[in-house]
Formats: C-alpha cells, structure tokens, sequence
C-alpha cells in the first residue's frame, strides 16, 4: 500500500516539510528560490496523487486519510515559518490566520463525520481555492527575492487574501453542511459523548 506511487507522492508532500523549513531557515535569497522550488513540487504532487490513485485504481483508506493531511501540514509549516520570519507581517497575518483556522476546523468536521460513517467530498471551489492558495504561498516564499520587474510579494499578498475570502465561503459551505447531520444525530439519549 505504502509502495503505489500515489502514496509515494503523498509521502514526498510530508517529507518535503523539513526540507522546506531548513531552506527558509538559511534566510538567503538563494535557499528562498530553492524552499518555492521544494514547494512549488510538493504542490503539483497534490493533483497527482489523486488524479493517478483514481486512474490506476489504487485508490485506498490509508491514502484518503494522508492526502489532506499531507496539504494541510504543507501550507501550515510554510505560513509559519514565514510568519517567524517576517514575510508575512501586519494585516497579511489576518488571511494566513483565516487559513490555518479554516483547516482546522474542517479537520475536526471530517473526524466528527467519520464517526457517523458520512464523507465530504472536496468541493470545487475548494479546489480553486487550494490552486490559488499554493501559488500565493509560493510567490511569498520568495517575497523581495523576487526580480525587480515583477510585484512578487504583492502577488502572493493579493493572492493569499483571495485566498482567504474563497476559504470563508468553503468554509461555511462544509460547517453548514457538518450542521445538518449534526442535528440529525444530536439525539440526548444516543450516548454520545464529546471529547476536549
């Protein structure tokens, strides 16, 4: 299971974590353009996975599990370090903040869901959202790197609060959908019990 390259791309997301945190922290222009590039190839590897997991059948638990949270890790870990260092400061924390909160909160829907055997399917605005949020993300890693001619850091600014507006729309469309079955398994006398 953990051999099929759809997993195996999966994985390289994950372990490509570390090597992106030990390239911010040379705080140098050139590890900048090598933490986007590390970036920019965990992030393609996101529609491979599932486009090939789908096309060669190899579609398993294991994979449903570490797909989003190999993502999540990703964008977490990068809009950290950024933060830590600067490149992201001021006002541009807000959406950063809407991200990691949003993530969050699905991820607790999802487990919650889980439990009353019902999925959420990724929707695709959600996806569009994904796409933009990891090219905002890429533009900011190299921030003042970037060539003089191009506005680097004030794309991947823009892009991060466009970013931010489509995360609160899919964001409510998965808490209002959560909400429905919710209510409908909210019966006092069913056991459940909630977890801190």
């Amino acid at each position: 299971m953990l051999t099929n390259v759809p997993m195996l791309l999966t994985l390289f997301r994950i372990a490509a974590i570390p090597g992106i945190v030990a390239l911010l922290f040379m705080d140098t222009n050139l590890g900048r353009y090598l933490a986007c590039t590390l970036f920019g190839i965990a992030a393609i590897t996101d529609f491979f996975d599932g486009y090939l997991a789908r096309a060669l059948s190899q579609q398993s638990k294991m994979g449903q599990f570490l797909d989003p949270v190999a993502d999540k890790l990703l964008v977490a870990a990068a809009l950290l370090m950024m933060t830590g260092f600067g490149q992201i400061s001021g006002l541009i924390i807000l959406p950063a903040l809407v991200i990691l909160c949003r993530e969050i909160m699905v991820s607790g829907l999802r487990e919650f869901l889980a439990e009353i055997r019902i999925g959420v399917p990724v929707s695709t605005l959600a996806k569009w959202k994904t796409v933009l949020q990891m090219f905002a993300i890429g533009f900011l890693i190299v921030g003042d790197a970037g060539p003089e001619i191009l506005p680097t850091r004030l794309i991947g600014e823009t892009g991060l609060w466009i970013a931010a507006v489509l995360t609160l729309i899919t964001g409510y469309d998965y808490l209002h959908a959560g909400l429905r079955h919710m209510e409908t398994t909210d019966d006092p006398e069913d056991g459940l019990h909630h977890k801190g």
